[in-house]
């Protein structure tokens, strides 16, 4: 039995050595594992870092880039207000050339048509009577005013009283714009037609 009891004791002692050697591997192991752990969370650490470092410079970036951005556009805006200032201002002086000229033709338009009524007048009388040839010659007279006023006016007091004519009665002044209309489209429109 002492055999038996030093195979037993052998045994145990065998059993206790590879227990010892499993406990100092695991010991490895974990010393390993917390390397790897810290060194993995030393990197992720380096990376987070850097990839902070990265957005800064991103955003430094991209401030730089709006600001240019912004100088441009307030360059480019400044010069599209002047550009529209300057045509502004042309075609307000166009369209003062467009309404002195378009005054003096309506001027002339009522004066010769005064003349063509005051040329028929004697025609009229011969046709329909002298009081008929009086209403033309009349007619003919209010013309001529009408075209000697407009002549003596600038195109400003023109558009002032024009103003002060719609204020005045604003139902004439509807319809005559509505009969303008209606003869500048049969004008227009009839001018298409054969």
């Amino acid at each position: 039995m002492a055999q038996g009891s030093s195979s037993s004791s052998s045994a145990t002692k065998s059993r206790k050595a590879p227990a010892k050697k499993s406990t100092a591997k695991k010991a490895t192991k974990v010393t390993k594992t917390t390397d790897n752990t810290s060194e993995a969370k030393t990197r992720f650490s380096a990376a987070l870092d850097e990839a902070k470092a990265g957005a800064a410079a991103l955003k430094a970036e991209a401030g730089d880039r709006a600001g240019s951005y912004r100088d441009q556009a307030k360059g480019k805006t400044g010069d599209l207000v002047e550009e529209a200032k300057n045509y502004g201002a042309d075609a307000k002086v166009k369209a003062g050339e467009l309404a002195v000229e378009g005054k003096t033709k309506a001027s002339d338009a009522l004066s010769s048509l005064g003349k063509v009524v005051s040329d028929t007048a004697p025609q009229i009388d011969e046709k329909l009577g002298e009081q008929y040839g009086d209403y033309a010659r009349k007619a003919s007279r209010s013309l001529a005013e009408a075209s000697a006023k407009l002549e003596a006016k600038s195109v400003d007091e023109i558009g002032e009283d024009a103003r002060e004519f719609v204020r005045k009665s604003p139902g004439v002044a509807v319809g005559i714009a509505a009969v303008a209309g209606f003869l500048l489209a049969r004008m227009f429109s009839g001018g298409g037609r054969d």
